[in-house]
């Protein structure tokens, strides 16, 4: 249900669809300040919100503090929008404005008649899986390997750029739970990742970051897939480790999918004064395991 998201004024930020192309233009100059480089081309932003697609904003005062932009895909045998790009300026990160845009993304898509948003995200990035699966209820689905090819730029790392799937089930009640803030307490999250198996296993290195040391296919009980806590000092402090990180989050989640397992959550754990960060997976449903869910990975 629509009012489940964001209303069009909120805590000083204004949402609503972008119209004139002084407002398409400040999408290319967002983009630019987090990226450094490329753009969105006006005229496709044009095209995408005349035919389909949604070109969003939301604004503080008439400054363009973030966006989300999507666009009409189709499956074969379902009608959804993709989400192809959310972001949000640096100086505006700290108001929770992507969890926001994508309340009001969700109330947009509900109005068109569809029940479903898609969209890739790195699956190194905590703050994503965090806001992705935990803050909003998506379900990652599958693993693309390499999907965009080489990204220099470096918010992509300059390595592999691997993406996992996510589907947004819009009028899910996972969904309508999250929305509301009805997520499970610290110590659900613990006793769950307690009583989980890991699938990549670390062990701290000579810089005190996290590295793994091996991966295991999971086998019929809950598991953990752990990624970095903290990818910029990772980058910062060991970049070596990313490519090692990649490759084995890559190898744990196409195991994890080949036997029919699916992502249930995303938690941060406080273990020996230490945070990290996993994804929960449990084995998917005999009747949804083969293709309903998605559960093959892609490559």
């Amino acid at each position: 249900m629509a009012g489940a998201g964001v209303s069009s004024d909120v805590r000083g930020f204004r949402f609503r669809k972008l119209e004139k192309p002084e407002e398409f233009r400040q999408v290319v100059e967002v983009y630019r300040a987090i990226w450094g480089e490329g753009e969105i081309p006006t005229t496709l932003q044009r095209a995408l919100q005349d035919n389909g697609g949604l070109v969003l904003g939301a604004f503080a005062d008439i400054h363009l503090a973030g966006f989300a932009i999507s666009l009409l895909g189709w499956d074969g045998t379902t009608l959804y929008q993709y989400s192809h790009t959310t972001a949000v300026r640096p100086e505006y990160q700290n108001h929770h404005l992507g969890f926001r845009l994508k309340a009001f993304q969700r109330d947009e898509v509900l109005k068109l008649g569809l029940s479903e948003i898609r969209w890739t995200f790195d699956p190194l990035q905590s703050r994503n899986a965090r806001l992705n699966v935990r803050l909003l209820g998506g379900i990652p689905d599958r693993y693309h390997i390499h999907y965009y090819g080489q990204m220099p730029d470096p918010l992509n790392l300059g390595i592999e750029s691997d993406r996992l799937r996510l589907r947004w089930e819009l009028a899910s009640p996972r969904v309508e739970e999250r929305l509301a803030g009805k997520v499970p307490t610290a110590d659900e999250d613990l006793d769950r990742w307690t009583r989980s198996a890991a699938i990549v296993e670390t062990e701290v290195g000579e810089k005190g970051l996290r590295i793994p040391s091996a991966v295991a296919e999971p086998s019929g009980t809950p598991a953990h897939l752990e990624i970095p806590f903290d990818l910029a000092a990772l980058r910062e402090h060991e970049p070596s480790a990313l490519r090692t990180w990649r490759h084995a989050v890559r190898d744990g989640f196409r195991a994890a999918f080949d036997v029919g397992y699916r992502v249930d959550d995303f938690v941060v754990i406080t273990a020996n004064h230490e945070r990290r960060s996993f994804y929960l997976l449990a084995p998917a449903p005999k009747e949804t395991s083969a293709g309903a869910t998605g559960g093959a990975p892609s490559v």
